[in-house]
């Protein structure tokens, strides 16, 4: 995430895109882990999005869309987690 956000727009966007990905992954959550799961999620999707494009710069809608697409990446990789522990 770009450094201009600051830690309240980090928990910010945070949140909203753990309740975006929670909306996408058809998961139900609460705001605590909405808000973990966005904050991990932009981590991920800063890494994977920062091999093929420069996302620091981009302001927060470029942040949003990151921690969203990171956010679903890790809900997907909890999903198979659990899937596979269940079996």
């Amino acid at each position: 995430m770009g450094m201009g956000i600051g830690f309240i727009g980090w928990i910010v966007i945070g949140a909203l895109a753990g309740f975006i990905a929670e909306k996408i992954m058809k998961r139900d959550h609460g705001l605590v882990t909405n808000l973990i799961v966005g904050v991990i999620g932009a981590i991920l999707g800063g890494w994977i999005l920062g091999l093929f494009i420069d996302t620091a710069t981009n302001g927060w809608i470029m942040s949003l869309i990151t921690a969203v697409v990171g956010a679903c990446v890790l809900l997907w990789i909890v999903g198979l987690i659990r899937s596979k522990s269940a079996k």
